[in-house]
């Protein structure tokens, strides 16, 4: 397990919440990250700074972040290490201060944030997800509602059904 657990990434983020999980810590799951995600991980923090003070400062509460491959499966993610939280690029979040997750994901989509992609997910948080280092942030939108329905281009206000 990582020897450090409140290793700062950035002035408000830590190692331990970025890799912490309680599905990870329910199914006996190491969520230890190798050193180059932890260093993925310094600029998912660095850039989650840059969230926090275009959403006023409040607190960015993440849900998931790190995941390692056998986590991601196990939280319904990616089956292959393709997935951004595999590399320590990605994190789930809201930002209750601010507003609703919608309000969160329409404000980072309106900001000159270089994100890769940021997705409104089932009406509850946030994906926010950086570029690899080296490559050009691709600025993408997405909201998804339902796995059936799949990924929908842009911010889209969610349904609630009558």
């Amino acid at each position: 397990m990582i020897t450090v657990p409140e290793q700062r990434l950035s002035p408000n983020f830590t190692l331990h919440e970025l890799i912490r999980s309680e599905t990870a810590a329910r199914r006996g799951i190491d969520n230890t990250p190798a050193q180059e995600i932890i260093e993925n991980l310094r600029h998912l923090a660095a850039f989650l700074q840059l969230v926090k003070a275009l959403l006023g400062g409040g607190a960015i509460l993440i849900s998931s972040a790190f995941r390692c491959l056998l986590l991601n499966v196990a939280a319904g993610g990616a089956q292959k290490p393709l997935s951004y939280h595999t590399q320590g690029l990605a994190a789930d979040f809201t930002c209750p201060s601010f507003g609703t997750p919608y309000e969160v994901a329409r404000a980072l989509a309106a900001s000159d944030l270089p994100y890769d992609k940021v997705i409104y997910e089932f009406g509850d948080w946030v994906h926010v997800q950086i570029a690899k280092p080296g490559e050009i942030p691709r600025r993408e939108t997405y909201t998804i509602f339902s796995a059936a329905e799949g990924y929908l281009p842009g911010i889209r206000e969610h349904r609630r059904a009558a």
